[in-house]
């Protein structure tokens, strides 16, 4: 009992540190010379301030001739977005929703600008995440990886579909509708995974007390079952059947089928280009040859998953016939079309809001019982494949300022390497596994705070100057 208080101390003392890091940057805001631009995560200008409205859009104007440079501003965002890499990696989500706000507040980027960096900076800190997670086997897990690859499989394909039907999405509906949805969305899964914190916590307590122990031996799960959360077992009946592993434990069958996914997608992006014009190819932006291209990414999709959910039944089927198969069990794991289905709306969701879909994945797991260490494990797992195609595409087509892209990106490398060391200590010692959820939720309810405020103001600056604020054409 008193190192379970201990434990609690111990969490409430993160309490603080995150208070001041959100206060800071809201007050940074007053002083902002971030570009206005439309969606809900970027900033607007703040007509309430009449005395410096002139002077600060004299400033403006010339920083908009001006590159990036490390200077005094984008130091300090450096070091925000460190704290902010270092918690999002315990949950592995990406921190998008936290990275463009501190970029266009604390830095005065722009948003284009600021989206690019982030790009790169969630991919530094899920690539330190992959490393991690794919040098570790876990011995509560029977020795098996932490990444779900089945998940990630059946989620993949229907995750990056989602996103461009979200992005099409937010330039259609109007800024309220979508800040609206943003808030309550955010709101009620922040709520859902501090609850599901709470839950872990207390069963962790409870096996504590019922141990002896002042800690919890390896973690609260035990063989591979943590109250109730049956989706890990997805891994005992293996997609694409049980191919051989390197030494690492890498399942190279399914990691090519994920790379053919992300190959495929990428090459319609790449041929389609954007509505601006910017590609590889002639294609008219908007035009007929526009929308055929990205029509493509819908059958893409659907072969895909219809392909992976044929093996998967048909390895079913010679389990059962090999094997006797606990019917109880099997009737506890989510229906086939879950993980599509879930991933398809968080990926709509993310492309909606403009944020990655690791944020709104990751409670969706936890919501059906995936243990916190294997849902955080899977999450950055995926967000490393979004994070990359979007980073190649700024890249390729012809993205400025990478020297200080990579800058930011090694910085949240870092700083994911430290989340990640300081949280697998914490769980080793404590075997507090709730330690992640409490991550997620403290990324998701910052990301609320923050993207809501700034969404809330770009809609009253549009009441305020009479702007339309309607339905939109996509192009």
């Amino acid at each position: 009992m008193h190192n379970t208080s201990t434990n609690s101390k111990q969490m409430k003392s993160h309490c603080p540190t995150l208070a001041i890091l959100s206060f800071t940057i809201l007050i940074t805001f007053n002083h902002s010379q971030a570009k206005r631009t439309q969606p809900i995560s970027e900033i607007l200008k703040i007509d309430q301030f009449p005395n410096t409205k002139k002077q600060w859009m004299n400033h403006h104007v010339q920083s908009q001739e001006t590159q990036p440079q490390l200077s005094a501003p984008v130091v300090l965002s450096g070091i925000f977005c460190f704290i902010a890499a270092s918690i999002s990696s315990a949950g592995g989500i990406g921190g998008g929703g936290l990275f463009i706000p501190i970029l266009t507040i604390v830095a005065g980027l722009d948003l284009k600008t600021a989206s690019s960096f982030s790009a790169f900076m969630v991919t530094g800190g899920s690539f330190a995440n992959l490393i991690c997670n794919l040098c570790i086997n876990s011995t509560k897990f029977g020795g098996k990886s932490l990444i779900d690859y089945d998940i990630a499989l059946l989620s993949q394909p229907c995750m990056l579909l989602g996103v461009s039907i979200g992005v099409i999405c937010n330039l259609v509906f109007p800024e309220w509708l979508i800040t609206i949805w943003f808030a309550i969305f955010l709101a009620w899964s922040t709520f859902k995974t501090c609850k599901t914190g709470v839950s872990h916590w207390k069963l962790e307590s409870e096996e504590a007390r019922r141990n002896g122990f002042g800690k919890v031996e390896n973690g609260l799960v035990r063989n591979g079952n943590c109250g109730g959360s049956e989706g890990v077992n997805s891994t005992q009946e293996p997609l694409l059947g049980r191919e051989g592993k390197c030494k690492l434990g890498i399942p190279w069958m399914k990691l090519g089928v994920l790379v053919l996914v992300w190959c495929s997608f990428f090459a319609i992006y790449l041929l389609r280009g954007n509505r601006y014009g910017q590609s590889i190819t002639l294609v008219e932006p908007c035009g007929v040859g526009y929308w055929v291209l990205s029509s493509f990414q819908i059958p893409v999709a659907i072969i895909f998953t219809a392909w992976i959910l044929q093996r998967k039944e048909s390895l079913q089927d010679q389990t059962s016939n090999s094997q006797d198969v606990d019917d109880q069990t099997r009737a506890k794991l989510p229906n086939k079309l879950f993980f599509p289905m879930m991933a398809l709306l968080a990926g709509i969701l993310g492309g909606v809001f403009g944020i990655g879909g690791g944020m709104l994945i990751s409670p969706l797991l936890l919501q059906v019982g995936i243990a916190p260490e294997v849902t955080a494990a899977t999450c950055s797992f995926m967000v490393f494949f979004s994070s990359t195609m979007s980073a190649f595409q700024y890249l390729l087509l012809g993205m400025e300022h990478t020297g200080i892209a990579l800058i930011f990106a090694i910085v949240c490398f870092a700083a994911s390497l430290l989340g990640l060391v300081v949280v697998q200590r914490a769980i080793q010692e404590y075997g507090r596994a709730s330690l992640i959820v409490f991550s997620v939720g403290t990324v998701m309810a910052l990301s609320t705070v923050m993207m809501t405020s700034f969404g809330a103001f770009d809609v009253f600056r549009d009441y305020t100057t009479g702007k339309y604020m309607g339905f939109k054409l996509p192009c």
